[in-house]
């Protein structure tokens, strides 16, 4: 049985009022227009690293549908999100299938964390016909969520190769970077890949070999490879930091924000910035800054300043 939203109406069919995008460029809320000059301030950091750093972020000019499969697509709201993983992703999609539901869902906790992953539950970009694709670009509100670029980084790695339950990833990844970084392995490590060190994850990053052999998983992409900021003109910038505030902005501008607020609870096992610290204390200053560089635009594009746990010469 479907469970009627009671705003299903309201949640479904914007048409009438104003969009996101302009709600968000001419705010009719004055307590709007302040958390705009922040927004506009952030946008700013992304439009100057990216012509800083032109030469090397501009050498593949032209988006291809597969570039765009991160890009999440609410019709009815006319917002476009990019989803990264590692930053809220599971709940805002969770949120997504409640915008896009058409009243099917009222409250994203009730959605089970592996079916906000189920990709045929949420339209992704690279399912539009170009001139669809362009369309809206140009009039939808864009926006994607980042996070400090090695707390992100070790959050995947605690969630990846240290709960047992993620067997999948041990034998794709895992099994690789062990029989790559670690000298007499045993049959049993080589096998199962279940024991990967943070070490020899970073090894694995910093490796010419792995880049070159293919993409980085997204759990541990860079946001820039994933999202495409100096391609695609993101117009809200959410931040991991600030996650409350910044989710239900998106959620006020979309014109749902009396009915729907963003899923808040306290997570013990999050990882933060001491815990972050911690893990770098065994990596090699060489290794340290190889990582940086691999990361480094995400860095300067989020104004995310060097750790100051880091020790680069």
């Amino acid at each position: 049985v479907m469970r009627r939203n009671p705003f299903g109406m309201d949640i479904c069919c914007r048409k009438g009022s104003r969009s996101p995008l302009q709600e968000l460029y001419n705010p009719t809320q004055v307590s709007l227009s302040n958390t705009a000059i922040l927004h506009q301030i952030r946008r700013d950091q992304v439009t100057d690293t990216c012509r800083a750093n032109s030469v090397s972020s501009r050498k593949r000019r032209v988006l291809t549908p597969n570039d765009l499969k991160h890009l999440v697509v609410d019709e009815d709201h006319e917002m476009i999100y990019c989803y990264v993983p590692k930053v809220a992703c599971t709940n805002w999609k969770r949120v997504m299938m409640v915008l896009t539901g058409r009243g099917k869902y009222s409250d994203p906790m009730e959605i089970p964390a592996n079916e906000a992953h189920v990709s045929s539950n949420l339209k992704t970009l690279n399912q539009y016909s170009i001139p669809e694709i362009n369309h809206r670009l140009k009039n939808y509100m864009k926006f994607l969520f980042v996070r400090e670029p090695f707390e992100r980084l070790v959050s995947a790695y605690r969630n990846k190769f240290t709960q047992k339950y993620n067997t999948s990833f041990h034998k794709r990844y895992g099994t690789k970077i062990v029989r790559r970084q670690r000298k007499n392995a045993t049959q049993e490590a080589l096998r199962k890949g279940d024991d990967v060190k943070f070490e020899e994850f970073v090894a694995y990053l910093i490796d010419p070999h792995t880049q070159r052999e293919e993409p980085f998983n997204e759990h541990w992409q860079t946001v820039y490879s994933l999202c495409h900021p100096c391609h695609i003109h993101y117009d809200l910038i959410g931040k991991y930091e600030t996650l409350e505030e910044d989710s239900n902005y998106v959620l006020q501008l979309a014109g749902v924000g009396n009915y729907l607020k963003f899923p808040t609870y306290a997570k013990s096992t999050r990882t933060t910035d001491e815990m972050t610290t911690e893990f770098f204390q065994n990596i090699s200053s060489l290794h340290q800054m190889q990582l940086y560089e691999v990361y480094k635009l995400d860095f300067l594009m989020f104004n995310y300043s060097v750790p100051s746990y880091l020790k680069l010469e």
